[in-house]
């Protein structure tokens, strides 16, 4: 969640290094800070607040021009996010500047032993007694490289550091465990970043730095070793977007943007996916067809919007392919006594690959022998190295807060699991799942009509900024369609809203409705026809206690008229993949109405992009 940008070069650093923090804000802050080397002295300025008031303050008093620099922009855990538990944080002579994405959970030992060696310390951090013990280490001998890797011997829990010290003025030192840190590799420049669009102006050239390692960035090369001081080996990689990709394009959201590119992104995730003999290929799979026909169970770990996609998934599973799947809250997933074995095939779905819940939710399933499979959108994060096998989403970046377009490609992506799983078993023949492929290859033209007529959608969520409340229906993969309509009522216009599975309103939430309560309601295809006729039934239910009903159907359902207030017509798709023309409607509500309440709905209050502390 926390920006961390590193520089070594020959730019003016303060430049490159708040270039860089501009382009992760979209990860989530509450602070930002910076620090340059110069002249053997360190300069920090640090704010509260957005980025605009570090620029102010910058300014006021700029610090020396060096080209050596870093930069932070912090989401608080240990103490309140103001001034002074902003970063960088120096030790007590002020020769070492350090930043730190992640959480360090012993420091309040480590912070006791320091104040008794008569260290002061002066925020109420974890971050800042990692200084400290530099400079201890420091005193003890050895480079700047050496003294972190005995600090991190002694450090507990998730983190991301990134050290300066005056002592050496050509080098910035980086330590990475469980958290992210990316290598970007210049012409007589390098980078480090939480990631690679804090550095993808200056180069698309990444290296990934894998587990427990430490870099050493100098202006002419790159070295990495692990926390033992061995040469580590080190994955080299190209970026394949640009910066224009990551910039605002003429809208005026990348949450807007990001809605509009969701034709492009549903048909870039489903490129080469069938080979010349017809049948589906899955290059990233890295897991056998004889132990993808010994899997007897399906587990798919998420979080938030992921954890929705993987609910859609259960259904395409266990109808394409034949097999039992349950799906849990990465968060949960570890801390219950799931039956797990090595016929278990575990799928862990992130659009980062860098959420903590469900990288540890994919070490607990390692240490039970299951295999293991992730769903991802990010090249180099972690996720992709710790599974069996990887299906890159290719929805290119997603700055916006609230997914969107990962989320249509992370559909698009079970969907190609399951169907690849049914043609390895043989629960479908070769030809029902090349029609099917057909079907998705369809789909990004179906995005784009709903994107083409989503004027009365915005118009109707302007005419409900007023309200309290709104409740979300759906059955079957409508219920999942439901949810994600809701939490993107919640992350981004701070309303309360619900969704709830259709059939269970009588059992409790029917109590909710009220005259005028606005009721978003999802209408599977009348092909389902028993499915369609009890939610046609549902909204009768809720409509003759005074709800407004706001229907979600397929073009040419006039069975829902009469119970729909407002209706939304989007294109007819088979059951199964419906939730892809569904969501988008409420994708492009939940923002308008979050815009007429004069939000920021690419940095919503209180959340972060990609949740890298549990």
């Amino acid at each position: 969640m926390c920006g961390i940008v590193g520089y070594v070069g020959g730019r003016p650093a303060l430049d490159v290094v708040v270039e860089g923090l501009a382009r992760l804000e979209y990860r989530g802050y509450d602070s930002a800070g910076v620090a340059v080397l110069a002249d053997g002295r360190l300069g920090t300025a640090k704010r509260a607040g957005k980025l605009v008031n570090l620029r102010g303050a910058l300014e006021e008093d700029p610090p020396p021009a060096g080209t050596l620099g870093m930069g932070h922009t912090r989401w608080a855990t240990h103490g309140a996010p103001n001034d002074r538990n902003a970063h960088p944080h120096l030790d007590c002579a002020g020769s070492v500047a350090v930043i730190h994405n992640g959480i360090i959970e012993n420091f309040a030992a480590l912070r006791g032993e320091l104040e008794e060696a008569g260290h002061k310390l002066g925020s109420d951090t974890d971050t800042e007694a990692v200084a400290h013990l530099l400079e201890d280490e420091l005193k003890s001998g050895g480079d700047l490289a050496a003294a972190m890797r005995r600090v991190c011997g002694r450090l507990e829990g998730a983190f991301t550091l990134v050290a300066m010290h005056t002592g050496d003025p050509g080098l910035v030192v980086g330590a990475r465990r469980n958290s992210p840190l990316v290598v970007g590799v210049g012409d007589g420049e390098n980078f480090l970043a939480s990631d690679v669009a804090a550095f993808i102006a200056h180069t698309r050239d990444a290296i990934e730095l894998g587990q427990d390692q430490i870099v050493e960035l100098r202006a002419d090369g790159v070295t990495v070793t692990d926390f033992e001081g061995r040469p580590a080996e080190v994955k080299e990689y190209h970026v394949d977007w640009d910066v224009s990709a990551a910039e605002k394009g003429g809208y005026d959201y990348f949450m807007l943007k990001e809605i509009a590119e969701q034709p492009r992104a549903v048909a870039d995730t489903l490129l080469g996916r069938i080979g010349t003999d017809g049948r589906l290929t899955l290059d990233e799979m890295r897991i056998s067809d004889r132990e993808l026909r010994d899997v007897d169970k399906i587990i798919i770990v998420a979080c938030g919007t992921s954890y929705h996609a993987g609910l859609i998934a259960k259904y395409a599973i266990e109808h394409w392919a034949g097999l039992p799947c349950e799906v849990e809250l990465a968060s949960e997933f570890r801390y219950r006594d799931a039956i797990l074995s090595p016929t278990t095939l575990v799928i862990a779905i992130s659009q980062s690959g860098e959420t903590m819940d469900a990288l540890m939710a994919v070490r607990h399933a390692r240490e039970q022998k299951a295999k293991l499979l992730g769903i991802c959108n990010v090249n180099g994060s972690t996720l992709p190295r710790e599974c069996d096998g990887v299906l890159y989403t290719h929805a290119g970046p997603e700055i916006a807060v609230a997914s969107t377009k990962a989320f249509l490609t992370q559909l698009v992506a079970v969907y190609l699991i399951a169907l690849y799983i049914a043609q390895v078993r043989g629960t479908k023949w070769g030809d029902e799942v090349f029609a099917m492929v057909q079907l998705l290859e369809r789909m990004p033209e179906k995005v784009e009509k709903v994107l083409e007529t989503m004027e009365p959608v915005r118009e109707l969520a302007r005419s409900l900024a007023g309200e309290r409340c709104v409740l979300f229906l759906g059955r079957h993969v409508g219920f999942p369609v439901a949810l994600e309509g809701a939490l993107k009522l919640k992350e981004l216009a701070y309303m309360h809203a619900e969704g709830f599975a259709a059939g269970e309103l009588k059992h409790g939430p029917i109590a909710l409705i009220e005259a005028g309560l606005p009721v978003v309601v999802v209408v599977p295809p009348r092909a389902r026809d028993v499915l369609h006729d009890k939610i046609v039934s549902n909204i009768q239910e809720i409509r003759a206690r005074g709800a407004r009903t706001i229907v979600i159907a397929e073009e040419g359902d006039a069975s829902v008229e009469p119970y729909a207030d407002t209706l939304i017509s989007v294109p007819a798709v088979p059951t199964l993949l419906q939730p892809l023309v569904t969501t988008v409607p409420l994708q492009v509500f939940a923002c308008e109405l979050a815009t007429a309440k004069g939000h920021d709905v690419d940095q919503p209050r209180n959340l972060a992009k990609s949740v890298t502390v549990e």
